[in-house]
C-alpha cells in the first residue's frame, strides 16, 4: 500500500508542479537611478500555453512612510508563452530610495487569446527592499 501511495505521488508530481507554475509572475528585480527619476526593472514570466499580446497593469506607488505617491500604468507589452521578459519603466520625479511599495492595483488592459488571462495565477515577488503586492 505504501508503495502504491508513493507511486501515485511520483506520477502526479509533474502535474501538480505544472499547475502551480501556470500563470503570470512579475518580479521587481532592480531599482536604479535615471535622469530625474527611478528605473524599475521587472522580470515577467508567462507560463501559460499561449502568448499574451498586451498586458497593462495599474500600479500604485507608495513612499517609505506608506503614503500614496502616485498611480501609474505599467505596459508590459507582449508576453510570449513559456518565456521570461525584462521590462523597464522610468518613473519621473521619483527617488528610488523613497519607494516603499509597489501595489498592482488591477489589470487595466489585456489582449490575449480565449482561455488565456493576463492576471491568471498572478504571482508577485521582489529582489529589492521595496515591497510588491497585489
Amino acid at each position: 500500500m505504501k508503495n502504491l501511495f508513493l507511486s501515485a505521488i511520483v506520477l502526479l508530481a509533474p502535474t501538480l508542479a505544472w499547475g502551480q507554475d501556470a500563470g503570470v509572475s512579475i518580479e521587481l528585480n532592480k531599482l536604479g537611478p535615471a535622469d530625474n527619476g527611478c528605473t524599475l526593472t521587472f522580470v515577467v514570466r508567462n507560463s501559460q500555453e499561449a502568448d499574451i499580446e498586451r498586458a497593462v497593469w495599474e500600479a500604485v506607488l507608495f513612499d517609505a512612510q506608506g503614503q500614496v505617491d502616485r498611480l501609474t500604468l505599467f505596459d508590459f507589452s507582449n508576453l510570449p508563452a513559456k518565456r521570461a521578459r525584462v521590462r523597464q519603466f522610468v518613473v519621473p520625479d521619483l527617488q528610488c530610495d523613497t519607494l516603499g511599495q509597489v501595489l498592482f492595483n488591477g489589470l487595466h488592459a489585456c489582449k490575449a487569446p480565449d482561455g488565456i488571462a493576463c492576471d491568471a495565477g498572478l504571482k508577485l515577488s521582489t529582489r529589492t527592499k521595496t515591497e510588491i503586492s497585489g
